[in-house]
């Protein structure tokens, strides 16, 4: 293990966690269906290429946001990589070039790849709106969309899928949603057949939907741990351990005044220490006196003040032998206590996902 001695702050990758998690993935699933596992945005801030690497022997395909993405990905992964956002038009010719799978929302899109590829094959992922709305062709136009894309010269259909826009909070409308999407891909089985996966289930829907897995699932969040569901946290192993170093203790008076705009007053004689960790680290400033904390010694601390971009400061009074150096929790356990990324998130009013791709590029990975 790469020693962190040096390090400010640094996030711990437990990568046999990762592999449990997308054992988990692949159970609910089913066996018949494929694991798609979803490393855009840094993997999650995880770290796409450690993240790649550790999923290559457990997922048939991965799932990046675009062009950039898939080729970090490809550095480390020989299975298949879908882009799954729309291509920029001066994306085109490298993806095709590059073999990529493309997600494309109409016949038009697929048309322009065609005409791009010049006697290549492109494979695309046909993307149908069943309630999302970013991307995709309407389920009302996906049939005769479909089979003109299939009619293209150069176009291999990859994939036809669809996303889920509540499947963590609102069952009764994702019901309705699977059904309709899976009436339509009957049709499109029957009236197209081919060798082409159906996908539509992220990890919200892996969890709740499974038995609407298809020929592939594209599980996110549940890969590094977190559950969009609060009980089934259990069954997962949190990938990440976000860490930072106390760089300095200091002893206030009652009365002192804490960082920016001078939000926390004490009340009382404290200690505090200052952590070298800031909203740059990806530490949301928006948990400022909200009542979060990290753990020092296993124990909870309260963040005082606000945190700023390099800096946050937090109560150690209860803990005296505290001094610089000392390792500290900001996402993850430490002895008997535990702070989950959704925890943070709940401070900062915001979600897991977005706490995990906030975390910062001067923040060391270190995979164990």
């Amino acid at each position: 293990m790469t020693s962190t001695d040096a390090f400010r702050s640094w996030a711990e990758i437990d990568t046999a966690a990762l592999r449990h998690n997308a054992r988990i993935a692949r159970e609910r699933a089913g066996t018949a269906a494929a694991l798609l596992a979803v490393v855009k945005a840094n993997a999650y801030g995880h770290g796409l290429a450690g993240v790649a690497e550790a999923l290559a022997g457990d997922a048939q395909l991965f799932g990046v946001a675009n062009l950039r993405e898939a080729i970090q990905a490809r550095e480390v992964i020989p299975q298949p990589v879908l882009i799954m956002g729309p291509a920029l038009p001066a994306e085109r010719a490298e993806i095709v070039a590059r073999r990529f799978i493309a997600s494309v929302s109409s016949s038009a899109e697929a048309a322009e790849f065609s005409e791009v590829a010049r006697g290549q094959s492109v494979s695309v992922n046909c993307t149908v709106d069943t309630g999302m709305g970013r991307m995709g062709m309407h389920e009302s136009d996906a049939i005769p969309e479909v089979k003109r894309i299939a009619e293209l010269p150069n176009v291999r259909i990859h994939s036809i899928s669809t996303h889920l826009p509540a499947g963590d909070e609102d069952a009764e409308f994702t019901r309705t949603q699977l059904s309709r999407f899976d009436a339509l891909m009957a049709r499109i089985r029957s009236e197209m057949p081919g060798d082409y996966l159906i996908h539509a289930l992220p990890s919200a829907g892996v969890i709740s939907f499974s038995d609407s897995a298809y020929d592939a699932v594209r599980a996110g969040l549940m890969l590094y741990g977190i559950s969009p569901m609060p009980e089934f946290q259990k069954t997962l192993r949190p990938a990440l351990t976000l860490k930072a170093r106390v760089v300095l203790v200091r002893d206030l008076p009652a009365g002192a005044s804490i960082s920016y705009g001078r939000t926390f007053i004490a009340q009382r004689p404290i200690r505090v220490a200052t952590l070298g960790v800031g909203y740059a680290d990806g530490l949301p400033r928006a948990i400022s006196n909200r009542g979060a904390a990290v753990l020092i010694g296993g124990q909870r601390c309260a963040v005082l003040g606000r945190v700023t971009m390099d800096l946050t400061v937090v109560d150690v009074t209860h803990l005296p032998e505290v001094q610089a150096g000392d390792e500290v929790v900001l996402i993850g356990r430490q002895g008997r206590e535990e702070i989950l990324a959704t925890e943070v998130a709940e401070r900062a009013s915001t979600i897991a996902w977005e706490i995990f791709t906030g975390i910062g590029t001067r923040v060391a990975r270190v995979y164990l």
